[in-house]
């Protein structure tokens, strides 16, 4: 029953990556070409809501459903890292069509190809995961 939230939770954001183009290729290399303001126009929702969810969290000290303070920590002020990352993030988009939420939306939209993008996604979180304590953080 725990379980029933998050798959509901699922369908609704599988529902709206549908319905919002954000899962197709074609919008997403569209961006890549500076050919449509679509894909820009979703992501700046996105982040505005972020910005607004996390000045509501700071401003009404909102806790988790444990009752514990949410944290937000400062951030290094060393751009590179951020640079060198968002490259490597953004190629992986790039060449593959998708990000992490519509390349599993376009699996149960019973795209099956995008099971190579997601087995790699999932190899190469491993691999930072392993390598972890190697890289500059």
């Amino acid at each position: 029953m725990r379980i029933l939230k998050y798959l509901l939770a699922g369908i609704v954001f599988g529902i709206v990556m549908a319905k919002s183009e954000a899962i197709s290729w074609y919008r997403i290399q569209e961006m890549f070409r500076f050919q449509s303001f679509h894909m820009y126009g979703i992501i700046g929702v996105a982040v505005t809501m972020g910005i607004l969810g996390v000045f509501l969290i700071k401003k009404y000290k909102i806790r988790d459903y444990h009752g514990n303070p949410i944290l937000f920590h400062p951030k290094d002020k060393s751009i590179s890292r951020y640079l060198i990352g968002g490259t490597i993030f953004g190629m992986g988009w790039a060449l593959s069509g998708a990000c992490p939420g519509p390349m599993v939306v376009n699996i149960g939209f019973g795209f099956l190809t995008m099971s190579i993008v997601f087995i790699f996604a999932i190899i190469g979180t491993y691999l930072y995961g392993l390598l972890q304590s190697k890289l500059p953080h």
